[in-house]
């Protein structure tokens, strides 16, 4: 299936006080940006047709892809000063690179990437900022037995405040963790079918639009995934990644679990 990235947004709450112009997806975890990881995840289960809906610093992306390097994450032998690869990232990775937009919503962005999608009915879409251990293919299976138009994967709150329970008298009845209450965030991968596009209007937006529209018809269902999901919506959540990173405590590379990967480094 072909999977849509959205990463055209300018990713105010990544920014460090610079100047710079790098959009939210190249921020680095590791030696790689994040939409290179989110890219190696799909990979990885066999999805390697990739549209990227650009934007904001697109030429960052452009470049990153024309110019990208295959020995920084894949062992090589140098012989006679000739570089041979042992492994390759993106060697049977279809890119097609659509400028969508500076000021574009998401779903304004996929309604423009609509043609490239060739009538598929199903494909993926991300937000080319989030990672995951999902399983996809199980995603998908329960997506396509189902009669729906978009699945949505769901995750729990992320927040580490707490909710209290007030009474009319001003007594605290009880204090819950917002992560313990019943509730699911939209966790940023999504399978979708055609259709969803029905309900995007110009200039929409994608969950409020799209998803919500199916959701008034019955035709939204959500994938709830309590394992590894950690968004990149601030430097310290990027920060905190790339530690991780490190310390070899990747649980989003996938591609390494068996030895598909063994070329990346810490």
């Amino acid at each position: 299936m072909k999977v849509v990235l959205f990463c055209g947004g300018y990713g105010l709450r990544m920014r460090s006080g610079t100047s710079d112009d790098v959009p939210k997806p190249m921020a680095m975890v590791g030696p790689r940006p994040l939409i290179w990881h989110v890219m190696r995840y799909y990979a990885y289960y066999g999805h390697t047709e990739f549209i990227l809906c650009l934007g904001y610093g697109a030429h960052h992306i452009k470049d990153f892809f024309l110019n990208y390097e295959e020995t920084t994450s894949n062992d090589f032998v140098l012989r006679g000063g000739r570089t041979e690869l042992l492994s390759t990232d993106i060697a049977d990775w279809t890119i097609t690179f659509a400028q969508t937009g500076i000021e574009s919503p998401i779903g304004e962005r996929l309604r423009r990437v609509r043609h490239h999608l060739d009538g598929d009915e199903m494909f993926l879409a991300n937000y080319a900022d989030v990672l995951t251990d999902a399983p996809l293919p199980e995603m998908i299976d329960r997506f396509a037995r189902r009669d729906a138009g978009a699945s949505m994967m769901v995750v729990p709150p992320q927040s580490s405040f707490h909710c209290v329970d007030l009474g009319e008298d001003g007594l605290v009845g009880g204090i819950t963790p917002v992560s313990e209450l019943p509730l699911w965030e939209n966790g940023g991968y999504f399978v979708l079918r055609q259709e969803v596009l029905d309900h995007i209007p110009e200039g929409g937006d994608l969950v409020a639009d799209g998803c919500g529209g199916l959701a008034k018809q019955g035709r939204l269902v959500a994938y709830r995934h309590r394992g590894f999901w950690k968004p990149t919506d601030t430097v310290k959540e990027r920060a905190a990644l790339d530690e991780a990173y490190a310390r070899g405590d990747r649980p989003w590379a996938v591609w390494e679990r068996d030895g598909a990967g063994a070329g990346v480094r810490a």
